[in-house]
């Protein structure tokens, strides 16, 4: 049974993250919480063109806790500190998978080489939700190049696929995650279908980062987000135009979410812990 989209979702405005990451936010834990799960929060950075500067760019030290974040880098280059002693720099193709669990504090600024050299910028930022269980499990850090992301081809010539999390066939993804889901970087080729398999019930959604994609009566175009409905496992896809896509698919988690800005948990009672803990400094601190 094929996949139909529900809906369509895009940004209704841009903010900035600092004074680095002009953001677009396409969806968070405030609207689409249940049709998105296990996936909180999307924000777009870019593309944006950065003049050349000896400053720093970015978001300087702040929480979280009770997720992950996974950030993607298209072009440019972002580098990262947190008080679990994680931290790297990414450039294109790399992803950074944190996972802030039990709490830490990080910033996240572009990298020195970008900065001072200026030019495209472009990146996703993904929350990932943690199950109750392990919403106070220790933070982690893994930091993941693009040679060590497993690339696959796609059936009927529709493509390559970046396997960051998941599985592709008998193609096991770069990260780890705590329940299961899919990451894929799609590269897609103009003329083609896109035809896949996804396990059934499990959220599913692509967005759309260059050309456009025909799914049924909808078009999807650059910065839109398709939401898919859960029935059915064959995804299909018409390619008018070369694209770039991101895929996220994941199991629901079907369970409470609270939340308050960079806390994200299952009760009121567990946000209020979360404050009184960072505010008296069990979060550490980032080593310089």
């Amino acid at each position: 049974m094929m996949k139909e989209a529900a809906f369509i979702k895009r940004s209704s405005g841009s903010h900035w993250v600092g004074d680095g990451f002009p953001v677009r936010t396409l969806f968070s834990y405030h609207d689409i919480a249940a049709e998105m799960s296990p996936f909180l929060l999307m924000d777009y950075a870019g593309p944006v063109d950065f003049a050349p500067t000896s400053e720093r760019r970015g978001v300087g030290q702040h929480p979280h806790r009770g997720f992950e974040t996974v950030t993607l880098v298209y072009a440019g280059g972002v580098s990262h500190r947190d008080s679990s002693g994680g931290g790297g720099t990414i450039g294109p193709g790399d992803v950074q998978w944190m996972t802030a669990a039990s709490g830490l504090i990080h910033d996240e600024y572009h990298c020195a080489d970008f900065a001072r050299q200026g030019g495209p910028f472009e990146m996703v930022q993904l929350w990932v939700n943690l199950p109750a269980k392990d919403k106070m499990a220790a933070p982690g850090y893994q930091g993941l190049t693009a040679d060590q992301i497993p690339t696959v081809a796609l059936p009927q010539e529709a493509g390559t696929a970046r396997i960051i999390a998941g599985r592709y066939g008998d193609t096991r993804g770069a990260a780890r995650t705590f329940t299961p889901m899919n990451v894929w970087d799609l590269r897609l080729q103009a003329g083609r279908t896109l035809s896949i398999d996804l396990p059934a019930g499990h959220t599913t959604a692509l967005f759309v980062l260059r050309g456009s994609l025909q799914i049924g009566a909808h078009t999807i175009r650059a910065a839109e987000l398709a939401i898919m409905q859960r029935e059915g496992t064959q995804l299909v896809c018409d390619i008018p135009e070369e694209a770039v896509v991101l895929l996220l698919n994941g199991e629901p988690l079907n369970e409470p979410i609270v939340g308050h800005g960079p806390f994200v948990m299952n009760t009121q009672q567990e946000i209020s812990q979360a404050i009184h803990d960072y505010n008296s400094g069990k979060f550490g601190q980032i080593v310089h």
